[in-house]
């Protein structure tokens, strides 16, 4: 749910009401909303890179892809608000198949979610690991392989 629509409720928040309401506020505040965003994705980053449960690691990566489609909507440019709106769909698809596949598919087998346990997935569960790897290629960004 959050990575589906509530990150997408506050997208659409800023740019159906905030940015056509208040233009000046929006100009005015973009340097803080820059500020909030590169903070948050760094740290998202970074805190994404220490995890060891795989859940948790696509759940750091959609706050992280959130800060860049922050940093599209505040750049007050038609490719700016485009490109937030594109990455915004991008990950509305692609995050919830990977919560899935990892909350739901991995987890029935496995019963655990720690990612040094997923070793070898591709022999027992062929099909699940290819769309998993498809899945994680357009979450990166791959051209070609999602939206974006």
């Amino acid at each position: 749910m959050l990575a589906g629509l509530v990150l997408k409720l506050a997208t659409y928040g800023i740019l159906r009401i905030l940015i056509p309401i208040l233009p000046e506020a929006t100009a005015y505040f973009t340097p803080l909303a820059y500020t909030f965003a590169i903070i948050s994705i760094i740290y998202a980053s970074l805190s994404a890179l220490r995890q060891t449960d795989f859940k948790c690691l696509v759940a750091y990566s959609s706050i992280a892809h959130m800060g860049v489609v922050l940093i599209g909507l505040f750049s007050n440019t038609v490719q700016g608000i485009e490109g937030a709106i594109v990455l915004s769909i991008g990950h509305g698809l692609v995050s919830p198949a990977l919560f899935y596949i990892v909350g739901s598919v991995i987890y029935d087998r496995y019963h655990t979610r720690v990612i040094r346990y997923y070793r070898g997935l591709t022999l027992y569960m062929p099909v699940a690991m290819l769309f998993f790897f498809l899945f994680t290629l357009a979450n990166m960004g791959t051209p070609g392989v999602s939206v974006n």
